[in-house]
This record gives C-alpha cells, structure tokens and sequence, in this order.
C-alpha cells in the first residue's frame, strides 16, 4: 500500500518580508503591460499604416490580422508544452525577441506574402510572452490568493492600451511606419527581456516553497509531492472543459468584435473622433478597475457565480450599445462594457486553475486558448457582415447579444467546476 502524504507542519514564514510570489505577479504585469501594449493594441494602428504607406487594400490588412490571432492560438500550444519543461524565462525572451524583431522589419513589407508573413510570426511571439506564459507561472504561485494575483498581473494587459497605443500612433503619424516600429522594437525588448531575465522563475519549488508561501508538501519518505491537477488527457475530454470553452468562444468572439467596432459606433453617432476616443478610454479604465474589483470579490463569491454575472452584464451592455445615443448615454454603456472586458480575459485562466489544477495547468490552458483566440479572429468580421447587413448598428449588436445568451447556457451547462477535482481526491482517501 503507497504511503500518503505526511502531515503539512504550520505554514512557513516568506521569505523576507513580502513572499516572493509577488514580485513574479509585478514582473508579469509589466511584461503584459509592454507586450500587450506594442503587439495586440498595435494591430489597429498597423492596419491603418499598411493601407495607407504600403498601400494594401483593407480586405487584405484585414485577412492578415487574422492570420495573427490563428497563428497566436496554434503557437500557444507549443508554448504551453514548452512551459511544463523548460524554464519560463527563456521562453518569455525568446517570444519577446521574435516579436521585436518582426516588429522592426514593419517598414520593409512591401508584398502580400511578407504582410502575411509579418502577422504569423508576430502571432507567434506574441503567444510566447503574453497570457499563457504570463498566467501559467502566476497560477504556479498561489492558491488561496490566485484570483488576486491573476487580477493583478491581468491589469497590464488593460494598461498597455492606455500607456503604448497614445505613443505607437503619434510615432507613427510623425515618422512613418518604417522608423517608429525600430523605436518601438528597442522599447519591447528593454521592457521585457530584463525583467524576465532577473525576476522570473519557474514555481515556488524553484525557491523551496510552494504556493502562496507554504513549506514544500513533501510525502511520507520525505520525497517532494507533485502539483496537484488533472491530466492534460482528461482534463480536455472532461464536460466542463468543452463547455466552459465553448462559453468563452461565444464571449470572446463578441467581445472581440465590438472591441473593433466601438470607435466606430461612437464617432458615428457622435459626429465626433475626439468623443469615440474618449469613450474607448473609458471603456479601457473599467477594464482594469472591473478586474481589480473581480480580484476582491473572487475571495468571497465562486468562481461560477462571478462568471455568470459577467455574462449577464456583457450582454445588457451589448443590448444598450444598439439603442444607446448621446455622449453621456455612449460613456455609460462603454464603462459597463469595459468591466466585462477585464473581467473576461481574467476568468479563463482563473477557472481553468481552479477546475484543473496545475499538474498541466500550461497545455490545458493552451488548448483553451487557442480555440478561443482562433474565434476571436472571427469577431471584427461578425459584427461587421451584421452591420451591413442589417443596414445598422442597431440589429448588429441585438444579434451578437444572443453569444451571452449562448455563453451563459454553455456555462450552466459545464457542471461544477471541481468535478474533477473532487473526484479525485474522494478516489486517493478511498
């Protein structure tokens, strides 16, 4: 009969006086911050420049951007295998460095095959340094304070929009394509490959720990117990994983889309860019502030719950977008939808954890995330053949309304999120 796991002694002291895990959580928000900033809120801006400094047509910029969250979803399943054998450090380097690189040759496409090119290999490094590295060693790192710190490592991915898209499009309008993206090259590899390099490490065990501090949990011949998870195998043939996915693709999808066509929206029924502008700020700040709330609210209401809620409000938000008229009515709704935002990217890693735990924590997430990502791609495309064809807004976003719907049925439908979980456990005390 296998021996079962000694007694856990009293949770030990951090080290020094903050644990170290929190440091791992400030490192990958400034890693979001920079490659969430110079890659995904860049891609309207390079759509803009290609068309007008290289002269491809939209529909072609277009189809290329899609190549970039297609080629993103297939490459984060590499990394996800690569994040459960190799240290993360030079994983998150090396998707940096490709990216950067990719992003100083912008100037020098000049053929559909090299704009199409261009997007697959920056979809590729943007896989490598962004969620799922970034969330994967964040959920390594605690466990009863999990949704806090993906909630806070999750806000660069808001602040990088705020921070780069102001400074990537005045570059660009004063110098052009080709001699901005040198600069904001140099800029994404300063921001990440330091801070990478010095800050990250692969898991608490790395340093003796485990998550949120605790002393290793070691069996009864003394011997260090692995993560406790699901299999990666399953894990993806489980109920709750092909729903809950399912839930996320209907929501992201919609999300994506209205993301690409708020500004629009806006300044059409303003008459005003300046307005639109000020609306997708704002819509950006309730991202972080959603996320931060969610971090605190996670600790007291199941994960389940939260989620339903979101969707709930995601759809309100789509529903009074096709009615909404006048700034103040237009700034309401972009807040209520930029809380859903936040809170949406933060809750598929955040529940994957919780669901699966983190035996293959990286390549369930992976998959997840690539179906996700690959239907995003649909999004901008959705919301935009529904504005045509409706003849308006209004219909359109009436019409994407129903993904919450669809979303919120799937996620009733997924069962208890520690299924699994809780399987397992009742099987080892048997």
């Amino acid at each position: 009969m296998n021996a079962g796991p000694a007694p856990e002694g009293p949770r030990a002291t951090p080290r020094g006086p903050i644990f170290y895990g929190w440091y791992i959580v400030g490192t990958v928000f400034v890693i979001h911050t920079v490659s969430c900033g110079l890659i995904f809120y860049n891609l309207s801006i390079f759509l803009k420049a290609f068309v007008a400094e290289g002269g491809f047509s939209v529909s072609s910029t277009s189809n290329a951007t899609a190549l970039f969250f297609i080629s993103s979803g297939i490459a984060g399943l590499g990394v996800g295998w690569l994040l459960d054998r190799y240290d993360p450090r030079w994983i998150v380097t090396s998707g940096a460095v490709l990216s950067a690189g990719v992003l100083a040759g912008a100037g020098h496409v000049g053929e559909l095959w090299q704009l199409y090119g261009f997007y697959i290999l920056f979809g590729i490094g943007n896989a490598a340094v962004a969620v799922i590295p970034g969330m994967t060693i964040v959920a390594r790192w605690f466990t009863r304070q999990r949704s806090k710190a993906i909630a806070y490592a999750s806000t660069g991915l808001s602040l990088g929009g705020i921070v780069f898209t102001p400074i990537s499009a005045t570059l660009v309008e004063r110098y052009g394509l080709g001699q901005a993206a040198y600069w904001l090259a140099i800029v994404l590899v300063l921001g990440v490959v330091p801070i990478a390099l010095i800050m990250l490490r692969k898991s608490p065990e790395a340093i003796g720990l485990s998550p949120d501090g605790d002393p290793p949990r070691l069996a009864a011949d003394g011997s260090r117990l692995p993560p406790d998870g699901i299999s990666f195998r399953d894990a993806i043939r489980s109920r709750f994983f092909v729903f809950c996915t399912a839930a996320f693709v209907f929501s992201m999808m919609a999300q994506v889309g209205s993301l690409a066509h708020q500004f629009r929206l806006v300044a059409t029924r303003t008459g005003d860019d300046h307005i639109a502008a000020l609306a997708v700020s704002i819509m950006a700040a309730a991202s972080i502030a959603g996320r931060l709330i969610g971090g605190s609210l996670l600790s007291r209401v199941a994960s389940k719950t939260y989620l339903f809620a979101i969707y709930v409000l995601q759809g309100i938000s789509f529903a009074l977008f096709a009615f909404a008229e006048g700034v103040v009515a237009l700034f309401i709704v972009s807040a209520m939808f930029g809380a859903t935002v936040g809170n949406m990217q933060m809750m598929q890693p955040l529940i994957t954890a919780e669901a699966f735990g983190l035996k293959a924590y990286a390549r369930i997430l992976s998959v997840s995330q690539m179906i996700t990502t690959c239907a995003n791609a649909a999004g901008p495309a959705l919301l935009g053949f529904l504005y045509v064809a409706a003849g308006g807004y209004e219909t359109a976003y009436l019409a994407i309304t129903l993904s919450s719907v669809f979303g919120f049925a799937c996620l009733a439908a997924a069962g208890p999120v520690r299924a699994l979980l809780d399987a397992q456990e009742k099987s080892l005390r048997a």
